[in-house]
């Protein structure tokens, strides 16, 4: 009986202790907390010892709520960011292409709505893993190819590689791990997926100790024009920026060396979009129709037969009078014709794309109109070439012309999304 009045008093000798402590500090909305005490323990004294002071309270919890409301924001960019990485990363390549319609001017152009603007279709986890350790053995064994080039043409600065591969690897190695830490948090199931991280980060870390091995035979004074452009993928991020704009033009010739086996189509090896006005100069070959060049909406079809797989010069040359056009393809006229937008001046302050198709001045990138192969030596003249000029270009010939609009170099382009510059000489590592 004594020992039952006895509990009875510590309860409510507890309960007082823990009211009036609520009564004297404004917490806001308050809880009980039951602590474990030592029988023989003085129920105040580790009540007291085992508090936090009023004051560190609220400034804990303060700091806490702070931390957390941090993380959250942290948590939600990182969720945005990884997102847009997965449209990007688990789209690989375009599985159809939507049967284009008429432009215009008669321009083949895809009906409203038909627009793909996530890039290529979607795969699952484990195949877009794969499809990036495929890319990243690509990549090594091309860089192999090179160094071996290097070796046997002492011309070559191996050194180069930091230039045109660092960016391009730490970019890639930020999208893959930051893809597969994603589903490795998302799925704990993927074990095949951490396989393949293991052998993706193995690769990457090879690259970097290439490049760093590569650093210290540094040769200077290499061309700026001996290279090309590569788009091993069809997508809507990958493309290069020719850093000026091009001016006011009565005529033009515009010359390039191109390789692809893309079906269906190779996509558009350039657009260049005004303000008011996307398709003012474009070459595409889009779906199952044949190359075409756009000027002001106007369209000509071209007779390029270059969809093999092996290098081609192709040159278009144009002038406003008559709207007048030639072909040539390898250094031979292939086609010409008349009307193409006469006395309509190329208008100048626009932007030059090189890979993609603009639907906007800039922007608005379709990857099933993009250019999948590679592509070197794209000059451009405001002026029509002559037959005998433009074969000089085609056979490497010591008398060949650069443009006097834009002319072929490292310099003059910026390069975005996974297209990556390689060493070239025309006429040199031909097919």
């Amino acid at each position: 009986m004594e020992a039952g009045v006895r509990a009875s008093h510590w309860k409510l000798f507890v309960f007082y202790c823990l009211l009036a402590d609520g009564l004297t500090q404004d917490f806001g909305q308050t809880q009980f907390i039951c602590t474990s005490v030592p029988k023989d323990m003085d129920i105040c004294t580790a009540t007291l010892q085992n508090s936090v002071p009023g004051e560190d309270l609220k400034t804990t919890v303060m700091q806490l709520r702070e931390t957390v409301l941090q993380q959250k924001e942290t948590i939600m960019n990182q969720k945005e960011t990884i997102r847009e990485l997965t449209s990007k990363l688990t789209r690989c390549e375009s599985q159809s292409v939507a049967e284009p319609g008429e432009s215009r001017a008669g321009g083949r152009r895809k009906e409203p709505g038909s627009k793909n603007t996530m890039g290529d279709v979607s795969r699952g986890p484990t195949d877009t893993l794969t499809q990036l350790s495929h890319t990243l053995q690509t990549l090594k064994q091309r860089l192999e190819n090179l160094e071996q080039f290097s070796r046997n043409n002492s011309s070559v600065p191996a050194n180069s590689l930091k230039d045109l591969l660092q960016n391009k690897i730490d970019e890639l190695e930020k999208q893959v791990l930051s893809r597969v830490n994603s589903l490795e948090e998302g799925k704990s199931g993927l074990r095949n997926d951490t396989e393949q991280r293991g052998r993706v980060e193995s690769t990457l870390t090879s690259l970097h100790q290439r490049i760093t091995d590569l650093e210290k035979g540094q040769k200077e004074g290499r061309p700026l024009d001996k290279f090309q452009l590569t788009y091993p993928l069809r997508t809507n991020y990958m493309y290069a920026k020719v850093k000026k704009s091009l001016p006011e033009m009565y005529a033009f010739t515009v010359c390039m060396w191109i390789k692809s086996n893309a079906s269906p189509g190779l996509g558009t090896p350039f657009s260049y979009a005004v303000p008011g006005q996307a398709n003012e100069l474009v070459l595409i070959e889009w779906g199952n129709n044949p190359m075409e060049i756009l000027i002001n909406d106007k369209v000509a079809k071209l007779p390029f037969l270059i969809n093999d797989g092996k290098w081609h010069h192709i040159c278009v040359t144009w002038t406003t009078r008559d709207g007048v056009w030639e072909a040539f393809q390898d250094g031979v006229m292939r086609g010409t014709g008349e009307n193409l937008a006469p006395y309509h001046p190329i208008k100048p302050q626009g932007m030059l794309i090189l890979g993609q198709e603009q639907d906007t001045l800039g922007g608005g990138f379709d990857a099933t109109q993009a250019f999948v192969g590679d592509m070197a030596n794209f000059h451009i003249w405001d002026r029509k070439l002559t037959v005998g000029e433009i074969y000089n270009l085609a056979t490497c010939s010591s008398k060949a012309q650069v443009g006097n609009v834009f002319s072929w170099s490292e310099t003059g382009i910026d390069i975005y999304g996974g297209a990556s510059k390689w060493q070239f000489e025309a006429c040199r590592q031909l097919n």
